[in-house]
């Protein structure tokens, strides 16, 4: 292993055990300096020898390669971060990266989708599928997902034993290990007891999973990977436009139309796990953004002529 591969080794560890960094977050991290490092290597520069002008350059590069600002804003996160902790541990006696200012972040709304979408979707969740297992299944991934508001990797990775027993609240761990409850609707208890009955007739008694939704595969459980290009094919079945909805556009939905009916931003943040409330706070500009295209598309005085 390299002086620098040495270096990104340390940090993610770090990261991993002091910030409860998600393994996600860590993969990302651990992808973006594995780029710098071997940008770094190209041009004889690694930790060590590389200063402020150098990550400027690579910066540039990564401009020029046409990556999307978030990428690239992530990127910077991840060298401030590698060199902050480098200063820290004694590793230089300077900071190149503490005064390099980020692209920023374009404000863009989350999509999210009408309530009678969801329902067409939920519906045609519980056609799709090549056999009866299959639509049990994929009914209640749909229906878990739009009445809690789960991340994807949250909902695929559900252990078991936190489902039995008619739950009607669900115990799920999110980012960085945090735990939340959230409450379960009636449709959903009802989609999950019948896919657990599916399930039990279904397993191995010799060799029980631990996982809600079992696969074959190296993780144990259903991928996100699969998850994605199943919600297109459901959302083909459901007569929408596949581009518009991905396992994330329910969890807007979810957060989109609790602030619709009156729910309190706080209480969002908690089921949706945010770690701060201005993360959940886009849902307003989201619910202000809708608002605005009713009245212009419907207010009398707002149409043309």
């Amino acid at each position: 292993m390299t002086a620098m591969a040495n270096r990104i080794s340390v940090w993610l560890e770090a990261q991993a055990a002091e910030a409860g960094a998600a393994d996600n977050t860590q993969l990302a991290y651990a992808r973006d300096l594995k780029d710098f490092a071997g940008w770094l290597a190209a041009r004889n520069l690694d930790f060590d020898s590389v200063g402020r002008d150098g990550i400027e350059r690579y910066l540039v590069h990564c401009t020029d390669q046409g990556l999307a600002l978030s990428t690239r804003a992530r990127r910077l996160s991840s060298i401030k971060g590698l060199f902050r902790f480098g200063y820290e541990e004694g590793w230089r006696d300077d900071n190149p990266a503490i005064r390099i200012k980020g692209p920023g972040r374009q404000k863009r709304l989350p999509k999210t989708l009408e309530v009678e979408e969801v329902d067409r979707l939920i519906c045609a969740a519980a056609r799709t599928g090549r056999t009866e297992a299959d639509r049990i299944r994929n009914a209640c991934l749909a229906e878990l997902l739009y009445a809690t508001g789960m991340r994807v990797s949250e909902l695929v990775s559900l252990p078991v034993a936190a489902a039995r027993g008619d739950p009607r609240m669900l115990l799920i761990r999110g980012k960085g290990g945090r735990e939340r409850m959230v409450p379960l609707s009636a449709p959903a208890r009802t989609a999950l007891s019948a896919w657990l009955a599916t399930r039990a007739e279904a397993e191995d008694p010799r060799a029980p999973s631990r996982f809600l939704f079992p696969s074959r595969g190296k993780a144990g459980h259903l991928t996100r990977h699969r998850f994605f290009t199943l919600i297109k094919e459901i959302a083909l079945a459901a007569g929408l436009d596949p581009a518009k909805v991905t396992p994330h556009t329910l969890r807007h939905a979810f957060a989109t139309h609790l602030l619709a009916g009156g729910a309190d931003l706080m209480a969002i943040q908690a089921l949706l796990g945010h770690a701060d409330v201005s993360t959940t706070e886009v849902y307003t500009h989201v619910l202000d953004h809708r608002l605005r295209e009713l009245v212009l598309d419907h207010h009398p005085l707002a149409r043309d002529g």
